[in-house]
């Protein structure tokens, strides 16, 4: 077979190799430190971050060798698809950066420079100014109640009086049998009335459910769990 270098690098130069490479890496370093400075739960992940960049010129890489080469699309859409991906990913917000520096990487690829830098100012700048300002920042807090308690319906609506008490609004999501079926383990989305607190929350339904397990979490939609 006769290998000629020249088939695979005809589309590109030398210099088109580094400046894709290193723009790439440029752009997508910047979005991760975006992305460090605007995260705000508590899951930050370095490896993540890292891999932000790595997409990034990864991508670059493959626009470079696919050029206008259909052929070369499809061979490299049939290698990838071979790849699966394990593991989860919390925040769907992560997911926007990772079609950003894909995006990034496409346009260094195929050697739109001035695009990949307008875009990736302009969206990283819109990121910054949205975490500063907190937009579409929700005031309410909610708190999700667990209450452990026996089987026997009286428990049940002993549990219902206190929240209807302490909270403003609750909401049953999931009953489960737990320890062999010798207790009931209920979920609660709730709000608590102004002016209420967690622990008097929790010490009132413990003096309620035969003093088992009680746990409320505040903030959950803040938190990572």
């Amino acid at each position: 077979m006769n290998f000629d270098f020249q088939d695979l690098s005809g589309t590109f130069s030398t210099l088109d190799i580094v400046v894709a490479l290193a723009l790439s890496f440029v752009l997508s370093a910047t979005i991760g430190w975006v992305y460090r400075f605007t995260h705000k739960n508590v899951s930050y992940s370095q490896s993540y971050v890292q891999t932000l960049v790595l997409v990034g010129m990864v991508i670059a890489l493959i626009m470079l060798v696919v050029g206008s080469n259909i052929a070369r699309a499809f061979a490299l859409v049939g290698a990838l698809s071979v790849v699966r991906f394990r593991n989860a990913i919390k925040e769907t917000r992560d997911v926007g950066f990772i079609f950003l520096v894909m995006a990034i990487g496409m346009t260094t690829g195929t050697r739109f420079y001035v695009l990949a830098i307008a875009a990736t100012v302009a969206i990283c700048l819109v990121l910054v100014v949205m975490s500063k300002m907190n937009w579409y920042k929700l005031d309410v807090q909610r708190q999700v109640v667990k209450v452990q308690m026996p089987p026997e319906q009286a428990y049940v609506a002993r549990v219902e009086d206190v929240l209807i008490k302490f909270c403003a609004e609750h909401e049953l999501v999931s009953t489960e049998s737990v320890r062999a079926g010798a207790l009931n383990e209920m979920y609660y989305t709730a709000q608590l009335k102004k002016g209420q607190k967690s622990n008097d929350l929790v010490s009132a339904l413990s003096e309620v459910n035969s003093g088992q397990r009680v746990t409320v979490l505040t903030g959950y939609d803040q938190t990572d769990l």
